[in-house]
């Protein structure tokens, strides 16, 4: 990782360029899909340059759909606009050593128009919106998020070539807690571990999962703001480590049939003092404001579920007995419920279990805060707890496909009121254009199932 660790101040930068400690500075932001985008730049033209006033890039960042492709339909961007420029305005609190390229620092973006006005649907965007609604209360939120991958022997160009089919995954059976599965693959994941702790993370530890090959490495709660910073950069970087080690590894949700990939959120808030105002003298220990907002949180659960579940392979994880829920209902340590209720006191919090490893973090934190504003806001009283196997039960259920949700997001005056039309449609028809491909596109498993016997 070499001798410098963590975060460090543009003042504590410029006499690293200056001695050639660093020559590269990444300029990145989140798109729409979570995923980090931008250039690397030569530090010394970062600091004359781009610190103060920022970068520029292609307004299509935030209206392509994962392959990059240009798109008709979104009111952002587009041929008719002509394609231009938006500002990567850098937010230089999140400027960070990146241990796993030599001499390089990274910094976050804000996304702005040329005027300097902030772009609504920018993901950092929509999260900011309602962390200052919340902050118009006096409350801050703390999260964090828990994030799955199945590593992979092969590399991901080999990956590629052989249509992801095939592949050899690092532990041959379920290692779930297993310290033997883990030591199979600790090599790589000591990199991530202390290299994601050299990028400033608290690294709280590493675990086996149930899907050969699967493992979560577990970091400290923090501000909203923060962690989702934070999750962008370590979901790229656990790549490019991989890359490094000559192998591979995916955050999809749902790879193959058995156990997919999960990010569970966990979600607390705080007062202007530091102190948690979730917990209580009511019931199970809450505190009116904790009904509220759990209230709240099963209210908009399905009509918000486009941002916590944007693609269609994320409907693929909702399988009675898979871990991933199907239940809208909240439980006390109710691994079975969408909404599992833990810790005691001062440590109280709601764990949403929908997220699955393929989500955008600034947009689910954004989608939990303004659900839990809404029961705040509508006096919603909560329902029961609910025991048992909410798998069985009688609950209404997580919508089950990408068009249930896109449906119910478009149509959700919550979803209007808490975030906007601008940002509600700029979703909905990245959700259309993901379905799109997808029903366009001819699969293996329909070629397995026709060619000979159809």
């Amino acid at each position: 990782m070499g001798p410098y660790r963590s975060r460090l101040t543009l003042e504590e930068l410029r006499p690293l360029v200056a001695n050639g400690t660093i020559d590269t500075v990444v300029l990145a932001l989140t798109d729409m899909q979570g995923r980090l985008q931008g250039k690397r730049m030569a530090g010394d033209f970062f600091l004359a340059e781009v610190a103060a006033h920022g970068g520029e890039g292609c307004d299509y960042l935030l209206a392509v759909d994962v392959d990059m492709n240009t798109v008709d339909g979104y009111a952002l961007s587009s041929w008719d606009r002509g394609y231009g420029d938006l500002v990567f305005a850098p937010d230089l609190d999140t400027l960070r050593y990146i241990p796993w390229h030599p001499g390089t620092v990274m910094v976050q973006s804000d996304i702005a128009f040329l005027d300097g006005t902030p772009v609504p649907v920018s993901p950092r965007q929509v999260l900011r919106r309602q962390l200052d609604r919340l902050a118009a209360y006096g409350w801050d939120a703390y999260v964090g998020t828990e994030l799955e991958f199945i590593v992979f022997k092969d590399t991901y160009e080999q990956a590629w070539n052989c249509d992801y089919r095939g592949l050899t995954p690092a532990n041959q059976y379920n290692v779930d807690y297993s310290v033997l599965g883990t030591g199979r693959v600790e090599p790589l994941l000591r990199r991530i571990r202390n290299e994601m702790a050299g990028a400033g993370m608290v690294v709280e530890s590493a675990k086996g999962e149930c899907n050969p090959g699967q493992h979560e490495i577990a970091f400290k709660y923090g501000k909203a703001l923060n962690t989702c910073d934070d999750h962008s950069v370590y979901k790229t970087g656990a790549k490019e480590i991989a890359a490094q080690e000559n192998v591979s590894l995916t955050f999809m949700a749902k790879y193959n049939e058995r156990e997919g990939n999960s990010c569970h959120i966990h979600l607390s808030l705080r007062d202007a003092a530091g102190t948690p105002v979730l917990a209580g003298d009511q019931p199970h220990g809450f505190s009116p404001l904790m009904e509220h907002f759990l209230a709240g949180q099963l209210a908009c659960l399905s009509d918000f579920a486009l941002l916590l579940a944007p693609n269609v392979n994320s409907y693929k994880r909702y399988v009675p007995g898979s871990f991933a829920p199907t239940a809208i209902a909240w439980g006390r340590d109710n691994r079975t419920c969408a909404l599992r209720v833990v810790g005691h006191g001062p440590s109280l919090r709601f764990e949403n279990r929908v997220p699955g490893g393929d989500v955008n973090p600034y947009l689910a934190v954004a989608a939990l805060i303004a659900a839990g504003l809404h029961g705040l806001e509508n006096d919603l009283p909560l329902e029961p707890e609910f025991t048992g196997n909410a798998y069985a039960s009688a609950a209404a259920r997580v919508p089950s496909t990408l068009r249930d949700a896109i449906d119910a997001f478009a149509a959700s005056a919550a979803a209007e009121r808490a975030f906007g039309r601008d940002v509600v449609e700029h979703y909905a028809h990245a959700g259309r254009v993901e379905l799109a491909a997808y029903g366009s596109t001819v699969t293996n498993w329909e070629l397995r199932r026709g060619f000979e016997r159809l």
